[in-house]
């Protein structure tokens, strides 16, 4: 597959099964080190969550969530319920974080590689023929998140890439819109 047919051809894939073996995992981690980085900072960090892990996660996010919410009785816990099984949709999240530097430009450059450092783990996941997505939402911009992930306050979430062997469900087809180009002579 040519790197342009890998790109107009990955698709997110929500929720998967079978878990990709450690050494696939380190593969596709150096993968996504390989983006471009100004001078060299490799901000990244790529925390591994499968099995009991993403069970933590889930319900750690579903009762942080919850009380932010002042939910109580049974509304509270049908929302935590699904919240819980978010993390669950696939066997193995990476998320990724971008260490945050005092200096703003400094801090932007490095979000800017770590978003490219996700493009390229997602492409070699395709390449691979598994499924993935890159997910945020609320709780990639929570610190008790991070807190519960042992990261720094400082570091940003980039993404959580949903990852496994086979997507349970079709992938949605994408169009894109003619972009935006302007030209300068």
């Amino acid at each position: 597959m040519s790197l342009t047919d890998a790109i107009r051809s990955r698709r997110s894939v929500g929720r998967s099964e079978g878990e990709p073996s450690d050494d696939v995992i380190r593969a596709l981690i150096d993968a996504a080190v390989w983006a471009p980085n100004h001078h060299l900072t490799e901000p990244w960090t790529f925390t591994i969550l499968r099995r009991d892990a993403r069970k933590k996660l889930g319900e750690f996010w579903a009762r942080t969530r919850a009380d932010q919410l002042g939910l109580q009785g049974a509304q509270r816990d049908g929302f935590m319920g699904g919240e819980a099984q978010k993390p669950m949709r696939s066997p193995v999240l990476i998320v990724v974080s971008s260490r945050t530097d005092d200096d703003p430009i400094v801090a932007a450059e490095d979000f800017a590689a770590s978003a490219a450092a996700v493009q390229n783990l997602l492409l070699a996941a395709h390449e691979r023929g598994l499924a993935a997505m890159w997910r945020t939402g609320e709780m990639a911009y929570d610190p008790a998140v991070k807190e519960h992930l042992a990261l720094s306050p400082q570091d940003r979430i980039v993404a959580f890439v949903y990852l496994g062997e086979r997507g349970t469900a079709a992938a949605k087809p994408v169009e894109r819109k003619e972009p935006p180009i302007r030209w300068r002579d």
